[in-house]
């Protein structure tokens, strides 16, 4: 009989059900529902649930640490992707030297804009529509502020600042962008100011019945947010150059979470904060990196099949984390 008090068989639940339910109406309804979800998570659901468990999360004094292992971990990422293309174009990997038959078809498959999206899917997770859903399935609330932060200020700056840069440098775009466009990104967040609000709040008390309000719409918008996932999933049917999008994942959920999870460990960040950070470091590549490759006009084959099979590889790394994290 099926133990439904494991937080993993839990999580599990309700990330292949909730998925599978938007993967079902993805395939059903036109592309633009799933763009109205999304809009509707960003600019309120998030906010709300952002300011309903940072009232309760544990906000102590190492918590920028947060940011810090975020940002860490994204530019190891991009080193290592980088190194990789670096030794694969100097024809040091056979192995992935032979995507192609013939020599002009292998330049076309490391081409600038490819690299481009390799270098964005090894660098950006999805530490927020799914990221912060896993960790407050296994961790619960109280460490919420360590996954929220490690997005907000991690992920959420990096793509808008290093994500740019990147898919500007390596894409076709005629599109200019200003220099304060990754600025003007981050200061009209919604969960920015959301995690000010709630920062703020903290200390004032709420009616039981306007807490127990606004802590049932928090766990809402992660269901929607998986649901907005699975019809984002439902769109996916690319299997675009799938070496490099192994050795890509390979150095996104694998390697950098092993290595700077250890590190952490030598910094005193141990138990449930570590976890929550190692999780959010596994999680397969960001939606928003196929948005930069459209925008900017990257390999967006190779940044959409890495997200595909990013997520299914989820199901299977997260034990892997647990197992080798989870203790003090």
């Amino acid at each position: 009989m099926l133990n439904l008090d494991n937080p993993l068989l839990k999580l599990y639940l309700n990330l292949i059900g909730w998925v599978a339910i938007g993967f079902i109406f993805g395939s059903l309804l036109p592309r633009s529902c799933a763009t109205y979800l999304a809009k509707f998570l960003f600019f309120f659901g998030t906010p709300l649930s952002i300011v309903a468990f940072i009232r309760r999360a544990n906000l102590s004094g190492t918590i920028l640490i947060a940011p810090l292992t975020a940002w860490t971990a994204i530019v190891a990422g991009g080193g290592l992707a980088w190194l990789l293309i670096y030794l694969v174009s100097a024809g040091r990997f056979k192995t992935l030297n032979r995507l192609a038959k013939n020599t002009s078809e292998h330049t076309t498959a490391w081409s600038l804009p490819n690299r481009g999206s390799f270098l964005l899917a090894a660098m950006f997770g999805n530490t927020g529509f799914l990221g912060i859903p896993v960790s407050l399935s296994l961790l619960g609330s109280e460490h919420f502020a360590w996954s929220l932060f490690y997005d907000l200020l991690g992920t959420g700056m990096a793509i808008n600042i290093l994500g740019i840069a990147i898919a500007s440098g390596c894409g076709n775009s005629d599109r200019h962008q200003h220099w304060l466009t990754p600025l003007r990104a981050i200061l009209q967040n919604p969960a920015l100011w959301a995690l000010a609000v709630g920062f703020v709040s903290r200390n004032w008390p709420l009616p039981t019945q306007i807490e127990a309000l606004l802590t049932t719409g928090a766990w809402a918008v992660i269901s929607l947010s998986l649901i907005a996932i699975g019809m984002q999933l439902s769109k996916l049917n690319s299997l675009h150059n799938l070496k490099q999008v192994l050795s890509c994942l390979a150095i996104k959920m694998l390697l950098i979470p092993l290595v700077i999870g250890a590190g952490l460990t030598f910094v005193g960040i141990a138990g449930a904060p570590r976890l929550s950070l190692v999780l959010q470091m596994a999680m397969p590549p960001a939606f928003g990196t196929t948005l930069l490759a459209e925008v900017f006009n990257l390999d967006r084959e190779l940044a959409v099949t890495a997200i595909g099979i990013g997520c299914l590889s989820l199901l299977f790394t997260i034990p892997i984390w647990m197992l080798l994290f989870s203790f003090s």
